[in-house]
């Protein structure tokens, strides 16, 4: 039993590449074919399958066959083809693989699913999916807000699948430390409440006290369970998301991806821009165009950062403005929650308040020079929104962060065209390099990954008893000076490709300044050396 027990563990299988006397040893003789490979040789042949398949989705359920089987080869393998795999391991192929999880099902992937009408089984549930292995993080979401593609019930399990990936990829946190859970709170997704073959609870979803009571006891299980435990919330929905982050971030290690994590790279990329042009951050007129968690937490992240360089808040409230499916949003307004309610304007304020419920004629009325979308409003940045842009700065940011592809606010090249070439250009999926009048415009991806997966290496290694705005802010500054800013066409973000790098330099700064704050609990002193020797490399 022993020799299976090995085989169908992904955490220790190594498949063709277990040696002749681990065979003797484990009992494998005659349970494999006789040749021994290397990794090397494993991950060769396993890109050469990867290639014959024909769809992107097709790529992914290949990939998680590995990922199910082998964790060691898996990770050898995306870390040899990141910027190809990335896209296709997560955001935009993993929209589909959530849209159809329930008839895809195959496997668990070491998830907790965990039942809101059950919270007697929440200890019973982590333990299991822990087993004997020491959690260090967890990413959980309740997927009512997954950016795109909305409510999902329990098939949003894939997202926090797909973010662990990341988080070992890119900044190797070992993958035996992490824990993807899902609260199953039910959905209101009629298509999936009518499904006979979904796999979640169907019922509409709980909300009110009895949710956050659950979420209550899942925190406090897991904090005294898992004693070094890094929180990490995804997608859930708008009236939580902010709710549940302010309840906890100052009393545990937490990190909302979706409010923070967005604003620290936009924040990156914004900081980017002004290298570029000597611009000063106090000076910049902002819009967020979409105001729910992603697009507040933004606005939160670069308001603090306002106000760090020398602004009162109210001074960089004035420099807000932010646009949500009523248009402009006014203090007046019955429906803001409670992220939305700092950024709101007064409507005597503005003669034509009434006119406000149009993209274009708020540009046109307060001129911003940073446009950011968060959206999903597909198309919503028109030619006549960026030239109102360009009438507003020179360089103005024009960042469509949206994602999927599908919901891009508009493409990078049409931004760089309309703008003709001077518009600071960032999107929330891979653009590749667009060609203009010469110039090869290299695309920032404001992708979360360049962030989060250093933020939490950093979070690991010092042992820090909070995530504070200053580990934060030192984050969004450490992405400077990565990238050569004199080239024509640089991007204000570092490449994808570089994301190891970036994750070590985001890491050290999280690290260092929560020892300067006094927060690293870990005995370690020298927080470089400490992250790299954190780090997990994927290797027999």
């Amino acid at each position: 039993m022993r020799a299976h027990e090995v085989l169908n563990n992904p955490f220790l299988n190594k498949g063709t590449a277990f040696t002749e006397s681990e065979r003797q040893e484990l009992g494998l003789i005659g349970l494999l074919p006789p040749h021994v490979q290397t990794i090397e040789e494993q991950a060769e042949q396993t890109y050469q399958h990867y290639l014959t398949k024909s769809s992107d989705l097709e790529k992914r359920h290949f990939l998680m066959e590995i990922f199910n089987t082998n964790r060691t080869l898996f990770y050898y393998l995306f870390n040899q083809h990141i910027v190809e795999f990335n896209p296709i391991v997560y955001d935009p192929t993993i929209a589909d693989t959530i849209e159809n999880y329930s008839r895809l099902f195959v496997d668990t992937q070491y998830a907790a699913y965990l039942d809101i009408n059950h919270p007697e089984n929440i200890e019973a549930t982590l333990k299991n999916a822990a087993g004997d292995r020491d959690i260090r993080l967890i990413v959980v979401t309740d997927a009512e807000g997954i950016l795109g593609i909305g409510d999902w019930g329990t098939q949003g399990v894939d997202i926090s699948v797909g973010k662990l990936m990341i988080y070992t990829a890119a900044a190797g946190i070992d993958p035996k430390c992490v824990l993807p859970v899902v609260i199953d709170a039910g959905t209101n997704r009629a298509e999936l409440l009518e499904d006979a073959l979904y796999l979640g609870n169907h019922q509409k979803r709980v909300y009110g006290d009895s949710y956050y009571a659950f979420v209550d006891k899942f925190v406090n299980t897991a904090e005294e369970m898992f004693p070094k435990l890094y929180l990490h919330w995804e997608d859930f929905g708008r009236s939580k998301a902010a709710t549940i982050l302010d309840k906890y971030k100052t009393v545990i290690p937490t990190f909302n991806d979706d409010i923070q994590g967005t604003g620290i790279v936009v924040l990156g990329g914004i900081f980017g821009s002004l290298d570029i042009t000597g611009g000063k951050l106090t000076d910049q007129i902002y819009l967020c165009y979409g105001g729910g968690s992603a697009g507040a937490g933004i606005s939160n992240r670069v308001h603090a950062e306002m106000v760090s360089e020398g602004l009162s808040e109210e001074e960089a409230y004035k420099r807000f403005f932010m646009v949500d499916k009523q248009g402009l949003l006014f203090d007046d307004m019955d429906d803001l929650t409670p992220a939305q309610k700092p950024f709101a304007k007064k409507r005597a304020d503005f003669a034509n308040a009434g006119d406000m419920t149009n993209l274009l004629d708020v540009i046109k009325t307060v001129k911003p020079t940073i446009l950011v979308g968060t959206s999903t409003h597909a198309g919503a940045f028109t030619k006549e929104v960026v030239e109102a842009m360009c009438e507003n700065t020179e360089r103005p940011v024009i960042f469509p962060i949206s994602n999927p592809t599908k919901k891009l606010e508009a493409t990078a090249q049409q931004v760089i065209e309309w703008s003709d070439g001077k518009a600071f250009v960032a999107t929330g999926v891979p653009s590749g390099t667009i060609n203009y009048k010469g110039v090869d415009y290299q695309i920032g991806q404001a992708n979360n990954a360049l962030i989060y997966p250093g933020l939490g290496l950093g979070m690991l290694v010092s042992e820090a008893s909070l995530l504070t705005d200053e580990m934060i802010g030192a984050a969004a500054h450490s992405l400077s000076g990565m990238v050569d800013l004199a080239q024509p066409g640089a991007p204000v973000l570092p490449p994808f490709q570089y994301v190891a790098d970036v994750s070590i330099k985001v890491a050290e700064a999280v690290a260092k300044t929560a020892q300067a704050q006094g927060l690293a609990k870990a005995t370690e002193t020298d927080m470089a050396k400490a992250v790299r020797a954190l780090k997990w490399y994927p290797e027999y």
